[in-house]
């Protein structure tokens, strides 16, 4: 039989090796799925993590890298503080749709002058919007004790029925012939978020993962806040005997969670997508779940995972158009790193045992 026994003390070598294990078990049994559709498996996984990098038009897809891994780095490092805490942030799709609007908001108030100021101010009110909405969970936490996990998630449905609203009516395109959704920022150049390096893929919204994964690193490492983070989601009671004080610590986590999902909103709506739109949400927000996680919650890893989550919607996107996988299978691809991870992640805590049951 098999049965798993307790490890005296969490193995380092399986948190490291977990994140690998779970992407490897992903391309099997991911495989496995693709064959079930009659597809062939081994060019179904090479397709997806393969052409991108090194395929015939790998010159196009790369710097996609960038523009699709950008919003996961940055919304997933705002969730990992607060998950190392013990602060379940899962509404951050919402923070990022209200980010979107805000800055959105901010740059056609001012439609059609043409300023150097309108993009800051444009970073400003979306962070400002990600933040306001990720403290409605933070603030009821703090001052009634109800659950952020199913406030913050249930924000989220509020939050794309305000997408909607605006792209019908706001925010809609008074030259837009009827259909819905604003004007094309990317046409507005003050406040289009364009590449700093033309072909590069590089933009301000690639620029912000960045020094937030710096800021993250230095915090978590460096800093009195970091260690009262890492304390309070290890030993709960510890924490409160060190002096942490539990509800300042919920709103800065929210705050910044909240803060940084909004920011990659505004810097998407800006840039790659463009425009408000009733579709506008494409699951950034919960994808970024599964890039904190899988990058174990370290500002490092969470850099790495992004990388490779970006690298599934691209290829994922070409397996659609050249061997025809529904667009479904390709969630369910994404959505099984998560599962594996998770799955994976008991032995952490856990040895597997084999053999007849020990008899007392």
């Amino acid at each position: 039989m098999i049965r798993l026994d307790k490890r005296p003390q969490p193995s380092r070598a399986m948190a490291l090796a977990t994140p690998l294990l779970a992407v490897l078990a992903t391309m099997v049994f991911g495989g496995a799925l693709f064959a079930v559709l009659g597809k062939d498996p081994v060019q179904s996984i090479l397709t997806i993590f393969w052409q991108p990098l090194f395929g015939e038009f790998a010159f196009y897809y790369r710097p996609q890298l960038l523009v699709k891994g950008a919003p996961l780095v940055l919304i997933a490092m705002g969730l990992a503080l607060g998950f190392r805490a013990g602060i379940w942030n899962i509404g951050a799709e919402g923070q990022y749709i209200m980010g979107a609007i805000c800055g959105a908001a901010a740059a056609l108030a001012f439609y059609p002058l043409e300023a150097w100021w309108i993009f800051p101010l444009m970073v400003i009110c979306g962070g400002l919007g990600g933040f306001l909405w990720a403290m409605i969970p933070g603030l009821l936490k703090v001052k009634f004790g109800t659950n952020e996990i199913l406030v913050s998630l249930m924000l989220v449905y509020v939050a794309e029925q305000l997408l909607s609203s605006v792209s019908l009516g706001l925010l809609k395109n008074p030259q837009g012939y009827g259909f819905p959704g604003s004007r094309n920022l990317q046409h507005y150049a003050s406040a289009h978020n364009a590449e700093i390096i033309t072909g590069s893929g590089m933009h301000w919204g690639v620029v912000a993962a960045l020094i937030a994964v710096i800021f993250a690193y230095v915090l978590l490492t460096r800093h009195r806040l970091g260690f009262a983070i890492r304390v309070t989601g290890e030993a709960p009671r510890a924490a409160k005997f060190g002096g942490v004080n539990p509800a300042r610590l919920v709103l800065f986590c929210l705050g910044v969670s909240g803060l940084l999902a909004g920011l990659a909103g505004m810097f998407e709506v800006a840039g790659p997508a463009g425009q408000i739109t009733i579709d506008f949400n494409v699951g950034y927000g919960f994808t970024a779940i599964i890039v904190a996680f899988l990058g174990r919650l370290h500002p490092v890893g969470i850099l790495l995972a992004g990388g490779l989550m970006a690298l599934t919607y691209i290829g994922g996107d070409i397996a659609q158009s050249q061997l025809g996988l529904p667009a479904a299978a390709i969630q369910v691809f994404q959505g099984m790193l998560l599962f594996f991870l998770l799955a994976l992640d008991v032995l952490t805590n856990y040895r597997l045992r084999f053999g007849a049951a020990e008899v007392a």
